[in-house]
């Protein structure tokens, strides 16, 4: 995946200061994740099939 340049916020990053945010990039094949405090560090990629199947686990309730 090239460098992503369309970053968004994730809607359930947290309100106020923003102190909790995530944000997304997406190519048509992979999900780039950064934090949006330390935005030149790291970035998490994932197949976006990979990144689907991840969403929904978080969403589930622990059992």
């Amino acid at each position: 995946m090239t460098a992503p340049t369309a970053w968004r916020k994730s809607s359930y990053s947290g309100g106020g200061d923003g102190n909790g945010c995530v944000e997304i990039a997406n190519s048509h094949t992979r999900i780039a994740v950064r934090d949006s405090k330390v935005p030149a560090r790291a970035t998490l990629t994932f197949p976006s099939g990979a990144f689907a199947i991840f969403i929904e686990s978080v969403k589930s309730p622990t059992r």
